[in-house]
């Protein structure tokens, strides 16, 4: 027997045959020397691309849901992308083939997303580079498909998204990738399929792996090749004990959450677009507490227009047919690359010129941004938070711009809601003078995945300081605890949209502290649910 780890994605336990796919090795044509042939081969390329995307979007569409097929929608708008095509144009004039200028643009336009904060939007980078694979693959004369005929562990180096929603979801018992991220697709459709999974897996993809037997624990994060039978019989246990307790979650669908001793919290769910809200119904969540603003502004040539961003943002208020929408606005910084904005290169983007920081300085962003999203008020209701704020004097200024923004509105006759103004807390220096804070808005809430990194001074993105970043550590305990007293000794509530929200060991402890709401992963909602409900805080 062999065992080893990874990151797990969702918890289960899985055992079956593992198969292996490793994509085949292609040799790039060399350029026939002449430009005009060269562009002519990948604008075909480019439109069979289209054909194929179109056609799996219908049969995604139809087999695993809205959510999945999007994926494929945005990559055949990609393949528009001015961007893109001009780089492609440009290596192709400089004497590259079609396939080695389609490949390297790809790439190009893929690390400008791979280069953000957001690790939502890092995940998006797959997308890019996905597209541009399949443009090449078929420059090459491949079709990239995986076929697979029995269940199976599928063991992989990574999956596209465009591999991962052709996979036969009724194969699949499992993933295990050695790359990968909680927000790549991959895990996403582990999570929409309840299928136990691990990302980041010290594993190697030996030919010799092929069908021999293999257990993911997704609650642990270990797998086992050639399990011996005492550890075979043990993880069938825990299979069958964690399917059944899967099933008992659906007791908890449309209950109230509400512990026993009479403590109500509001469970609401985060995403990235208006693509994402069917996930939000199906996972039972009462609300959206984050809708990432950076969808509408990245992957383009120029600003999204005013009426742009309030289709955006109505589309998911309807959908939501009354449920709460919080709105985070732009936070994009000088690392994420969308030229168009005209920001410089930075040598530590993180502390640099990024969120609001931006939007106060840009009035040419800010503007259009809150005119949409009081517009989009009108059709349900709406709060606006606002990214990486230091100090109470950002806030007023904040505050000053959106009154002038109702007053244009109301001017011209156009209506809006009642929009509920609130901030990030997620720098230190937030939560250090969150009393003060407090009086100036009507909610907070957390963003731990950033007030983690800088309260450790660790950058969350580098692999090599995993062992030393604790999300759980005692000064960002006790800062969140710091957070939600103040909020309440001001009269407003509080919440948590980062990740530890979904983290079940500290859920009775957010309960003790007095957190209002969580915001989490659709998927995650009746997990925590049930956690509540038993709850005797």
């Amino acid at each position: 027997m062999y065992e080893g780890t990874g990151k797990p994605v969702f918890a289960g336990v899985a055992i079956g045959p593992v198969q292996l796919y490793r994509p085949a090795q292609r040799q790039l044509p060399a350029s026939s020397g002449d430009p005009a042939a060269e562009q002519a081969l990948f604008d075909a390329a480019r439109e069979t691309a289209r054909t194929q995307l179109s056609e799996l979007y219908e049969k995604t569409l139809q087999e695993i849901g809205e959510e999945q097929a999007m994926i494929l929608d945005v990559q055949i708008m990609m393949l528009d992308d001015e961007d893109f095509l001009t780089g492609v144009r440009e290596r192709i004039a400089a004497g590259d083939s079609a396939a080695r200028a389609a490949r390297d643009a790809g790439e190009e336009f893929s690390a400008a997303f791979a280069a953000l904060d957001d690790p939502y939007m890092q995940a998006r980078a797959v997308d890019i580079r996905d597209m541009a694979e399949r443009v090449v693959t078929i420059l090459c004369g491949g079709d990239g498909g995986i076929r697979i005929t029995r269940p199976c562990i599928l063991v992989a180096e990574d999956l596209t998204p465009s591999e991962t929603v052709q996979l036969p979801r009724e194969k699949i018992l499992a993933f295990v990738t050695r790359q990968g991220s909680a927000n790549s697709h991959i895990a996403v459709l582990a999570r929409i399929l309840n299928i136990p999974s691990l990302v980041q897996a010290s594993l190697e993809l030996d030919g010799a792996l092929d069908g021999k037997t293999m257990i993911v624990d997704g609650f642990t994060g270990r797998y086992y090749i050639d399990p011996d039978e005492a550890t075979l019989a043990a993880m069938t246990g825990k299979r069958d004990e964690a399917a059944q307790a899967r099933q008992q979650l659906e007791a908890y669908r449309g209950v109230p959450t509400v512990s026993r001793s009479g403590r109500r919290i509001q469970l609401l769910a985060n995403i990235g677009s208006p693509e994402d809200v069917p996930a939000v119904l199906e996972g039972d969540a009462e609300g959206v507490g984050l809708l990432r603003s950076e969808f509408m502004y990245l992957g383009r040539d120029a600003l999204p227009t005013e009426e742009e961003l309030f289709e955006g943002y109505r589309r998911v208020v309807e959908q939501l047919g009354g449920r709460p929408l919080v709105i985070r606005t732009l936070d994009i910084g000088a690392d994420k690359q969308a030229d168009y904005l005209g920001l410089d290169k930075e040598e530590n983007p993180a502390l640099g010129y990024r969120g609001i920081r931006i939007c106060l300085t840009r009035e040419d962003i800010f503007r259009p941004q809150m005119r949409a999203i009081y517009r989009a008020s009108a059709f349900g209701p709406v709060s606006v938070m606002f990214p990486m704020i230091i100090s109470v004097q950002e806030v007023r200024r904040i505050k000053a711009f959106c009154a002038r923004i109702r007053e244009e509105l109301a001017a011209e006759g156009v209506p809006v809601g009642q929009v509920e103004l609130g901030i990030m807390i997620e720098t230190p220096a937030a939560a250090v003078i969150s009393a003060d804070l407090a009086k100036e808005v009507q909610f907070f809430s957390v963003g731990t995945n950033d007030l983690t990194q800088y309260t450790l001074a660790i950058d969350r993105q580098n692999a090599r300081l995993d062992e030393f970043y604790d999300p759980h550590h005692p000064a960002v305990l006790a800062l969140l605890r710091t957070i939600v007293e103040n909020a309440h000794a001001a009269g407003i509530w509080a919440g948590i949209c980062g990740e530890l929200g979904a983290d079940p060991t500290l859920t009775e402890t957010f309960l003790q502290m007095g957190y209002d709401e969580l915001s989490v992963s659709p998927g995650r909602v009746l997990e925590l649910r049930k956690i509540i409900c038993e709850s005797e805080v």
